[in-house]
This record gives C-alpha cells, sequence and structure tokens, in this order.
C-alpha cells in the first residue's frame, strides 16, 4: 500500500513540476499573453486580466498535439 502511494506522490509531483515549468516558460515567449482578444481592463486601484486570446491558442495547439501523437 504504501510503495503505490510513493509513486502517485511522485507522479504527482513530477506532473506539477513540469506544469509549473511549463508556465514560467511561457511567460519568456516575447507576445505571448498580449494576443487579440486578451481581456485587460485597468481602473484606478483595480486590475482584471484575463487571457482569452491566449487560452484558445494554447487550447488550439494542445488539441493538435493530442490528435498527432496520442494514437
Amino acid at each position: 500500500m504504501l510503495p503505490s502511494m510513493g509513486k502517485w506522490l511522485m507522479l504527482v509531483g513530477g506532473v506539477l513540476l513540469l506544469g509549473g515549468a511549463m508556465l514560467w516558460g511561457v511567460g519568456q515567449i516575447p507576445g505571448l499573453g498580449r494576443l487579440p482578444g486578451d481581456i485587460y481592463i485597468q481602473r484606478s486601484g483595480f486590475t482584471f486580466y484575463f487571457p482569452l486570446g491566449t487560452c484558445i491558442l494554447i487550447s488550439v495547439l494542445l488539441s493538435l498535439l493530442w490528435m498527432l501523437f496520442g494514437r
């Protein structure tokens, strides 16, 4: 029981590590996060940002990769 739980914890930790590295690396790509369709509202004392265009682009790219390599 405990060895299998340890393997699952290592797997979850690895997935979180890869996800964090990807999010950190995406911030280094110029232009990503400032695409048309990204919502950015700035008022006095309030800022709202939702990267809708970026989310759609990443979703399309991941879907294409899944279709190509998922089979």
